[in-house]
């Protein structure tokens, strides 16, 4: 009777060792997949996941990333949507579901997000840059401009946010400025193809 006793704590011991390993295994064995570009396959691996615990948040997130990967973008969306419901504080749910927004060109819807992200963040770096490719893609030159002029000063090394103030200047027929703005680009990062291209006109 003892050894049979002893053997169930055994078993209870180990369990959740043995658990814990198959869990694992399969987050990196998804992120292999993922490596190789089989995004299918990685994203399979999520499924039983999804509405286990601890976890279900973070394979939500990644559920809805390999099927962005894969252009499955409602599918991405609603995941990330699951996954936003579960954690209302979410920077990350909300950039990945303007991730697929932004590829059906639905700038309006993603831009909510993004603002959403900026109340509570007011400098989040990612946030703001895709707020930025919506405004172009809505081409609200003078916003783009008056957003990427300011956020220029917080991040005056960066080159991707002189792109859009050259973008807007150029749309708006402000060549000069534009010009001006790509040389600075340039200066960032030496041979620049959309500022080469543009200087080189």
């Amino acid at each position: 009777m003892l050894k049979y006793i002893l053997s169930l704590m055994m078993v209870a011991m180990v369990m959740p060792s043995l658990a814990h390993a198959a869990s694992k295994n399969v987050w990196s064995s998804s992120y292999a997949l993922e490596a190789n570009g089989q995004y299918e396959k990685a994203a399979a691996l999520m499924v039983p996941l999804l509405d286990k615990g601890n976890h279900s948040e973070l394979a939500l997130l990644r559920y809805g990333w390999l099927n962005y990967l894969q252009g499955n973008f409602s599918d991405s969306i609603a995941a990330y949507k699951q996954a936003l419901e579960r954690n209302q504080r979410s920077f990350d749910a909300r950039l990945g579901i303007s991730l697929p927004l932004m590829a059906q060109q639905r700038w309006s819807e993603a831009s909510r997000y993004l603002k959403q992200i900026l109340i509570q963040s007011p400098y989040n770096y990612v946030a703001h840059v895709r707020l930025m490719v919506c405004e172009e893609g809505l081409r609200k030159w003078e916003t783009l401009t008056k957003h990427s002029l300011s956020l220029a000063a917080y991040y005056p090394s960066d080159a991707s946010i002189l792109v859009y103030l050259a973008r807007a200047y150029a749309w708006q027929g402000k060549h000069q400025l534009a010009k001006n703005t790509y040389q600075k680009v340039l200066v960032r990062i030496p041979g620049h193809l959309e500022a080469s291209r543009f200087l080189n006109k």
